[in-house]
């Protein structure tokens, strides 16, 4: 799952006994989120604007999140031509963050893995200097989820890709239903839309499974709709 604290506590309710995990996507976009805010900072303090094509930061940002192991000749020397102004330290104390970070998922070895993202957890935990502020919030998130984050390790592959694409499809729905007015319709459109109508998961929608196909709910024998509102 990612990081929003509503999906963990949703599921701990529906399955107690299921083992959260943090799925590594999102705990990578976490640090590339506090490496973004802290280069913005960082250039608004410079220059007194947001970043232009001219400026340093802002030309730099998409190699800022490029893996170190993948940096071509010229980002490297681009990199270190930015590092080398001293107002850049900020921006390049939270790019060490995120590519300890990197590392520590791409690396081979499981245990060895583990003992990284634990060491990292740890050191942006405390002891971090309140000038860096982006990295105090990402240590407190880290620290907050760290068994979450840490549980990847011991059942490597797993992530939440298939939740991800369920969700798209009723986002899609919500933008283009407009609404709907019945709830009964709005989950029994949801199930149909995320691959499947099933009425009997859902209390709400139990009226629906007396009728046959095309009856009660407005479908009709080719799945179409109508009068869902």
């Amino acid at each position: 799952m990612d990081g929003f604290t509503g999906f963990k506590t949703a599921a701990v309710e529906e399955l107690p006994d299921a083992v959260a995990v943090m799925d590594p996507f999102h705990v990578v976009r976490l640090a590339g989120d506090a490496l973004d805010r802290c280069r913005r900072r960082v250039q608004q303090a410079i220059h007194d604007h947001r970043g232009r094509k001219d400026d340093p930061l802002y030309t730099s940002r998409r190699t800022l999140h490029t893996g170190a192991g993948l940096l071509s000749d010229r980002q490297r020397q681009r990199l270190t031509a930015r590092f080398a102004d001293g107002r850049h330290v900020e921006v390049e104390a939270t790019w060490g963050i995120y590519q300890r970070m990197i590392a520590a998922y791409r690396e081979p070895n499981r245990t060895r893995s583990r003992e990284l993202m634990s060491t990292l957890i740890d050191s942006v935990s405390q002891g971090v200097p309140k000038e860096l502020s982006e990295v105090v919030m990402l240590g407190r998130t880290l620290k907050e989820r760290a068994a979450d984050v840490l549980a990847y390790f011991d059942r490597p592959g797993a992530n939440n890709g298939l939740t991800e694409a369920i969700s798209g499809r009723l986002e899609h729905l919500r933008g283009s239903a407009r609404g709907f007015r019945n709830l009964t319709n709005y989950i029994a459109r949801s199930l149909l839309e995320a691959g499947g109508f099933r009425p009997q998961l859902h209390p709400r929608s139990s009226r629906a499974a007396k009728p046959a196909v095309g009856h009660g709910l407005g479908i009709s024998i080719d799945g179409s709709f109508h009068g869902l509102t």
